[in-house]
C-alpha cells in the first residue's frame, strides 16, 4: 500500500518510522508544516538513513502522489484538507479524536466529511490510544464476554512529573491548596474528547447515552515531592487530579472514563495508583472482570518517544482495514480487530 505520512511531530515521526519499516507499505510522501523540514528526506525526519522521499508542505503534491492512505497526525484538524484528500480517493487514518462517533460530531462537519467520502469512495477512521484503544477496542473485547453489563469503568493512570513542564503542572492545578476546583476548561476539553469514544461502546451494545456527566476532583498529597524540573508539590496540596466522564443510561453510569493524573502516589485513601502509567478496566456484569495494564518505561528510549508508539502504531496497523472499509466515517465497532503485519 502507498502511504503518505502527514505531520512529523513526536507521534508523527514514530508513525513515519513504522511506515518505512513496514513489510507491505511503500512510503511515497511526507507532509510537513515547517520550512525547516520542507525538502528534508523522510528517513532523516525519524532517525533513519535517507530513503529518497523528500518532505513537502503542499497538499497538491500529496494528492498528485495518489496514495492509498494518509496517516493524519497533525495538531488540530483542518476539515478542508481532509475533505480534499477524501474526495481525491485517498483514505485517511487519523490519531485525531474528531471522528470517533459520527452522531456526536458537529452536524455540518459530519455532512461535509461524509459527502467527501462518498465522492471519493473513501473512508476515515480515528484510532488514538486514549481515547481510542483504551476506551473502545479493549472495552468492546471485554464486553464480548457479557450478557448483562452494569457498569464499565476505564481508569487511566498517568505520572505527570516526568512528562510535563513546571508551567503546565501549575496550570493543571498541582501544588494548589487541597480541595481546589478542577479547571473548567480542562474538564470541558476532556469531556469533549472522550464522550464520543465512550458512545461507540454504548452504541455497539445497543444503548444510547441520555446524557454525559463530567466531574472533577483534586486530591491532597500526603507528603511533599519535587519533580525533575524543580516543581514542588507540598504535603496537603493537590497531588492527584481525577476527571470522570460518564455516559448515562437509565439514570446510571453505564460506561465511564476516569483520568487519574498524579504527581505523587502518596495521596489520600480511596485514590490509590496501582500502576505508574496504564489502565485499569473494571467490568461489572454477569461475567465480572478486572484488568490491569501497565505501560512500562524500558529506558531504551526517551519516555515521550516510547509513549508515542502506543498512539502511532495502532494507526499504522489500522490502515489495511480502513482502506478495505466501505466509504464513510468508520467507527471501531464497524471495523475488524486490527493486527500488525510484522514480517
Amino acid at each position: 500500500m502507498r502511504i503518505v505520512q502527514w505531520a512529523t511531530g513526536i507521534v508523527g515521526a514514530r508513525g513515519l518510522r513504522a511506515v518505512i519499516e513496514h513489510p507491505s507499505f511503500e512510503l511515497v510522501g511526507v507532509k510537513v508544516h515547517s520550512d525547516a523540514k520542507a525538502g528534508v528526506d523522510a528517513g532523516e525526519l525519524c532517525g533513519l538513513p535517507p530513503v529518497g522521499v523528500a518532505a513537502t508542505q503542499s497538499i497538491d503534491d500529496v494528492i498528485a502522489l495518489a496514495p492509498d492512505c494518509v496517516l493524519y497526525m497533525q495538531e488540530g484538524t483542518d476539515v478542508d484538507d481532509l475533505c480534499r484528500l477524501l474526495e481525491a480517493g485517498i483514505n485517511v487514518v487519523t490519531t485525531r479524536g474528531d471522528f470517533h462517533f459520527p452522531p456526536r460530531m458537529n452536524p455540518d462537519v459530519r455532512a461535509r466529511v461524509e459527502a467527501a467520502c462518498a465522492a471519493g469512495g473513501t473512508s476515515i477512521h480515528s484510532t488514538g490510544v486514549s481515547p481510542g484503544f483504551s476506551t473502545e477496542a479493549l472495552p468492546l473485547v471485554l464486553a464480548s464476554l457479557q450478557r448483562r453489563l452494569d457498569t464499565l469503568t476505564i481508569d487511566e493512570f498517568a505520572d505527570i512529573a516526568p512528562s510535563v513542564s513546571a508551567e503546565m503542572a501549575a496550570y493543571m492545578g498541582f501544588g494548589q491548596p487541597a480541595g481546589s476546583p478542577v479547571d473548567p476548561i480542562m474538564l470541558e476539553y476532556t469531556a469533549d474528547g472522550f464522550s464520543g469514544s465512550l458512545a461507540v461502546v454504548a452504541d455497539a451494545l445497543g444503548y444510547e447515552f441520555e446524557s454525559v456527566e463530567a466531574t472533577g476532583e483534586t486530591v491532597a498529597a500526603l507528603s511533599g515531592v519535587e519533580g525533575p524540573d524543580g516543581f514542588v508539590v507540598e504535603a496537603g496540596t493537590v497531588g492527584l487530579i481525577r476527571l470522570t466522564i460518564a455516559g448515562m443510561v437509565a439514570g446510571r453510569q453505564l460506561v465511564r472514563f476516569r483520568c487519574n493524573w498524579y504527581y505523587t502516589k502518596d495521596v489520600a485513601e480511596g485514590f490509590e495508583v496501582p500502576v505508574d502509567n496504564g489502565w485499569r478496566i473494571h467490568v461489572a456484569g454477569d461475567a465480572p472482570l478486572d484488568l490491569l495494564i501497565s505501560l512500562p518505561v524500558t529506558g531504551d528510549e526517551p519516555v515521550k518517544e516510547q509513549m508515542a508508539g502506543y498512539t502511532a502504531h495502532r494507526a499504522v496497523n489500522a490502515v489495511p482495514a480502513v482502506v478495505a472499509a466501505a466509504p464513510g466515517i468508520r467507527t471501531s465497532s464497524e471495523l475488524p480487530q486490527f493486527h500488525p503485519q510484522l514480517a
